[in-house]
């Protein structure tokens, strides 16, 4: 049995399934590409730069986190070797810090009452009970925090600024925007945030953020309090300017709800768009810089184009630029100060699955775009995804990285995407480290008037890091009767490799919208160039309705939610489902790979958990088999002098949630320690006072901001 599943685990390595006739090969240093979408630079750039012998981490000096990733570059490193395999497991909690959101004021003449968030929402409600289209929860604490001079800094679910003791966890100032007053902000899952920005200037220090009623707030780390020259009064519309903003059934701007990125004197921030309106028209998704002393605006880079003259308006076929939205920014964002570029990494069109309204290969969507961080300007770009309908945007900002290829020095920028894939480009020019192919893919589909892209670009190196494509071949057959269990789930469904078209019967596509890569996004050691990205093995299946009178749509075919009817096309069955709660796949479930940036080799692959769930399901325990993954939740990994740090949902000493270090050389499992409740944000790591702490963010009863540290 255990060979019998290492072959499936070995699968993810064989990149020979994917191989297909190429059509254009982009090659390093070599000519463009035949298609507009691919890498552009606009003025040819001859810069002679020199490496640095080493490359420590910036943003991390003296034990500091200074940024959502650590620094500016994205890595999510830290050098800091205290905590080891050695003594991992014997880490304690230092302290818990409980959600801000737990108590809220509620203001009356006669005076104010901290209450109970759930009572203080029913209150509202009662006033108004129109005013959220999302009643606000207080549960997905998913920050990531900062950590500056002895202070941790985050927001939580309710868009509230914390800052905390980083000794004690005692709650230094809350700064509290009332966004849930205003009406729920206009996305799917509104309640949510992932972090603050900090700035400096002399003794000026500054905690900014983007709130969900569309506006960036600026305060004084010291105290919270909002700084009245920044803006009006410490907050900058970021509504202003923006076409459409409003058109969303809450009627507030798009927020931003990840981490802005503050280089120098500037602050740069994506948004959140909503992504299942009934309409081709939306909000377009602009990145945004602006200075952070004043807060005056100082550039917007439009991620569709707004006029026919922009680059990119003719890949908007019949003008659909002019209505078209999305594409935003809604992950991480990284920047080279010494080259003065941000890269910014945008996300699908309106509507995610359905493009016949906007034909084209539609830039500047499913793109990696470097722009000049003092205008906006662009300086080049490559589009990942041509036309996309999958949902596969990009789900987190790129990683830089110094790295040796052949014996010459690259300034390389990876993107880690839901497919699967690591793009790697010089981030100094948008050249390919290695070639990419556009290769020819399906584009037959019964969905009335969408027309697709007939080439997708494909990295050869490095090879995928998660299984891609759905086929009979890749259905779990641990016996006989389990593969036909499989085989019988997915009849009916349309099966193929990565990119095949959506189908009114419905396409099981994998890796699924969720991704391959999430949010999390990879680390990446500066020092040997080696990048870690946690991944799941999961699948996707949309299934379309037709709009009704009620609907007020402009789309010819909307997503079949909640349960809504769907168009059968000779298929009941709205989505695959195996029975007695068996997998669909061959295992791992997810996993945590390295790779050798230098070379695109993986150095290893290790299932993220035991996945006891799966291994003693009683038609597989007789199996007795090896880890095969799936505790894995979408956040991503740290890395420390010697460790990955992640966090499981399973396998602790109670079968609960935990969390874990890897060897960061060879991917074996060092250390484990048990969580007290499932963790929700991507952890990050510190040194205070001569002690080197972990910090995550964890559900529960109360949501909570965890420390934890060696016991002496």
């Amino acid at each position: 049995p255990h060979c019998h599943l290492l072959v499936h685990l070995r699968e993810c390595q064989d990149f020979r399934r994917l191989v297909r006739p190429a059509v254009g090969v982009l090659e390093p240093g070599g000519g463009r590409m035949r298609r507009c979408g691919q890498v552009v630079v606009v003025a040819a750039l001859v810069v002679a730069v020199a490496l640095p012998a080493t490359t420590g981490a910036q943003g991390t000096e003296e034990g500091e986190w200074r940024s959502y990733s650590a620094d500016l570059r994205g890595t999510k490193y830290s050098p800091l070797v205290q905590i080891t395999a050695g003594n991992f497991s014997e880490l304690e909690v230092a302290w818990r810090w409980r959600t801000a959101d737990a108590l809220l004021p509620y203001e009356r003449e006669q005076g104010v009452s901290q209450v109970p968030a759930e009572v203080l929402f029913d209150l509202l409600e009662a006033e108004d009970p129109d005013r959220w289209v999302t009643r606000p929860s207080v549960g997905r604490l998913s920050a990531t925090p900062l950590m500056v001079g002895g202070v941790l800094y985050l927001v939580t679910p309710l868009y509230q600024g914390a800052a905390i003791s980083a000794e004690t966890g005692e709650t230094l100032w809350v700064h509290n925007p009332r966004v849930y007053e205003e009406g729920s902000p206009p996305l799917p899952a509104p309640w949510n945030h992932r972090g603050a920005a900090y700035w400096a200037n002399g003794d000026e220090e500054r905690i900014v953020w983007g709130t969900g009623d569309g506006f960036l707030t600026a305060v004084d780390a010291k105290t919270g309090l909002l700084v009245e020259d920044f803006g009006g009064g410490g907050r900058v519309s970021l509504e202003e300017g923006l076409p459409r903003a409003r058109e969303n059934p809450s009627r507030l701007p798009p927020p931003s709800r990840s981490p802005p990125l503050v280089v120098g004197d500037t602050v740069i921030v994506g948004s959140s768009v909503h992504d299942y309106l009934h309409r081709r028209e939306n909000a377009p998704g602009y990145a945004r810089a602006y200075d952070m002393s004043t807060g005056r605006h100082r550039w917007d880079f439009h991620n569709v184009p707004q006029s026919g003259d922009e680059f990119g308006a003719d890949t908007w076929g019949n003008e659909s630029w002019r209505y078209s939205g999305n594409t935003n920014i809604w992950g991480t964002l990284t920047a080279d100060p010494e080259l003065g570029y941000v890269y910014l990494a945008t996300s699908t069109p309106t509507s995610d699955y359905f493009g016949g309204h906007r034909p084209g290969d539609n830039l500047f969507a499913e793109s990696l775009v470097c722009v000049d961080l003092e205008t906006g300007q662009r300086v080049w770009h490559f589009q990942l995804v041509h036309h996309g309908v999958w949902d596969y945007d990009n789900p987190t900002g790129p990683n830089l990285v110094d790295i040796t290829v052949d014996g010459r020095s690259v300034k390389a920028v990876a993107q880690v995407t839901k497919q699967g894939f690591v793009y790697t480009f010089d981030r100094v020019t948008g050249e390919p480290v290695w070639p990419i192919e556009e290769r020819r893919v399906a584009t037959d589909t019964d969905l009335a008037g969408e027309v697709l892209s007939d080439t997708q670009p494909f990295p050869t190196r490095p090879a995928p890091f998660e299984y891609q494509g759905a086929a009979i071949d890749d259905l779990i057959d641990f016996s006989p009767e389990i593969r036909r269990m499989a085989v019988e789930a997915v009849e009916g469904f349309r099966l193929g490799p990565l990119y095949t078209p959506l189908s009114l019967r419905g396409t099981v596509f994998r890796p699924s919208a969720g991704g391959g890569a999430s949010w999390g996004g990879a680390a990446v050691d500066p020092e040997t160039g080696v990048l870690y990205v946690p991944s799941r093995n999961t699948h996707s299946v949309m299934r379309f309705r037709e709009p009704q009178p009620e609907d007020d749509a402009t789309l010819d075919y909307l997503l079949s939610r909640g349960g809504a009817p769907f168009l059968e096309a000779g298929n009941v069955r709205r989505q695959p489902r195996m029975p007695e709660g068996l997998p669909l796949w061959k295992p791992p479930y997810s996993r945590m790979t390295a790779i050798d940036m230098n070379t695109g080799d993986h150095l290893w692959m290790t299932p993220t958990g035991d996945g006891d769930r799966i291994r003693n399901h009683q038609r597989l325990r007789h199996l007795d088999l090896p880890p095969v993954g799936g505790d894995a939740g979408r956040n991503g990994p740290v890395v420390t002098g010697t460790l990955v740090v992640y966090t499981l949902s399973a396998g602790g000493s109670n079968g609960g949630p935990r969390l874990v270090a890897y060897d960061k050389a060879t991917g074996e499992l060092v250390g484990s320690v048990d969580l007290p409740g499932g963790a929700i944000g991507t952890p990050m790591t510190y040194m205070h006072a001569g002690r080197q702490y972990i910090a995550v963010t964890i559900g529960g009863e109360t949501s909570s901001l965890l420390a934890l540290r060696l016991p002496f």
